[in-house]
């Protein structure tokens, strides 16, 4: 099947933007070339949906250098880059990947890499495989395996493994401490502001922030927000993440409350409808909303849509939506992921981590697919610490090792 993309004449912009990356990113290097000595995925057919920028790109490079026949698209409408699609087609690969797709089209694509017969899926909000399990069952018995990027896809696929409808093994790969202690925190963090700043072209200091979530993305969030002076209020369901949050030096309230005076509101929960109608009726004029979550659900959009009286397009990613009652509120990206839609997504240095676990987890299923009995496992220690170990070499850091003394005091029942 021939790739669809918006130009191939883009590729050359694309190339740029993944040789900066590439540069940036020596653990995926070392991994491309490894992989292109070892070979550990000849043969095999790899389905990838992740945001499709120049990093994912270069993950896709480093597993084509390993042998893999790649099929790749993107995983949401508004984070794929039209010449880092156009860039990987002129270097070989399969891409079905439009920026600005309908649902139509987004899902088309989805059906485009999966109907070629995967062995191994690398899912990012758990698309390929929610669509394989329904559109393409005939197909799941070749799949070795796969891997899951981010937390609202593991929810989906553990969701699926209680129903006992998942057919083949998933790695969790948002679960491993080298990708979610960084990726989550410091890549969310920094992307979702560089995503506001660069969009809104206004100032944080002084404002009020409102981060409804408080797991490793909403932690990001919120000390970003408060190293650019802004008063943070944090919105929760689970209290032992509402006093961590307190704890931190953040307000806490419900967002109803913390709908009435916030200047930015940040969805970080991976659920639907944080914001809602009664939240909308209470914001103040000129309020700014945006998703840094996986769907474009955790603000109401096709209610606020519904109500509006009036929209207007301010700035390029700024809508706005004036409301009966009189203010207007302004939605950054559609409410989709505002660090991908709005800006380029995690530095380079962080998704270097969290793609070298996607590249040695696909690897460990290639390795050691038939011989698993669970549906759902973890990243390997050995893969994550692997990870861990390769990283601190990079950043030219060195730590202390146990003695042999040391190991058995610790090993010992007694003292």
């Amino acid at each position: 099947m021939a790739s669809e993309i918006r130009d191939i004449k883009l590729a050359p912009s694309g190339k740029r933007k993944i040789e900066w990356v590439r540069r940036n990113c020596p653990l995926l290097r070392t991994l491309h070339d490894e992989f292109e000595k070892t070979k550990p995925f000849a043969g095999k057919k790899i389905a990838l949906s992740v945001h499709l920028e120049a990093k994912t790109a270069y993950l896709c490079l480093t597993l084509a250098a390993g042998g893999a026949e790649m099929y790749v698209t993107g995983s949401n409408p508004l984070s794929t880059q039209d010449d880092v699609a156009a860039a990987l087609v002129e270097e070989g690969l399969e891409v079905h990947a439009l920026h600005g797709t309908t649902d139509e089209e987004y899902n088309n694509h989805i059906r485009a890499v999966l109907s070629v017969g995967p062995n191994i899926i690398i899912d990012d909000g758990g698309d390929l495989v929610n669509m394989i399990h329904a559109e393409f069952k005939e197909l799941i018995p070749q799949v070795i395996g796969g891997c899951e990027e981010t937390t609202t896809g593991i929810l989906r696929l553990e969701a699926m493994n209680r129903e006992g409808s998942l057919g083949f093994p998933m790695v969790r790969v948002n679960n491993a401490q080298m990708k979610h202690f960084f990726d989550n925190r410091y890549g969310t963090g920094q992307s979702v502001w560089d995503g506001i700043n660069r969009t809104t072209n206004l100032i944080v200091a002084g404002k009020i922030v409102v981060v409804a979530g408080y797991g490793w993305c909403g932690k990001g969030t919120a000390m970003r927000a408060k190293g650019l002076g802004a008063r943070v209020i944090v919105t929760e369901i689970d209290p032992v993440k509402a006093i961590e949050a307190v704890m931190d030096g953040f307000d806490v309230m419900p967002m109803n409350e913390a709908a009435k005076i916030g200047d930015f509101f940040v969805t970080v929960t991976g659920c639907d409808k944080v914001i809602d109608e009664e939240d909308f009726a209470v914001m103040k004029d000129g309020a700014i909303l945006c998703n840094a979550g996986h769907f474009d659900c955790e603000i109401d959009m096709k209610r606020l849509r519904e109500i509006a009286t009036e929209t207007v397009q301010m700035r390029d990613n700024i809508i706005g939506y004036k409301l009966p009652s009189g203010q207007t509120l302004y939605v950054l990206g559609e409410g989709r992921l505002v660090n991908l839609a709005c800006a380029d997504g995690h530095p380079a240095e962080i998704m270097d981590m969290s793609f070298a676990i996607q590249a040695l987890s696909a690897k460990y299923l290639i390795e050691h697919g038939s011989e698993l009995k669970e549906k759902l496992i973890d990243v390997p220690e050995e893969v994550d610490m692997d990870v861990a170990v390769r990283k601190l070499n990079f950043l030219g850091k060195k730590i202390d090792v146990l003695t042999p003394e040391q190991e058995k005091y610790l090993n010992s029942a007694s003292v």
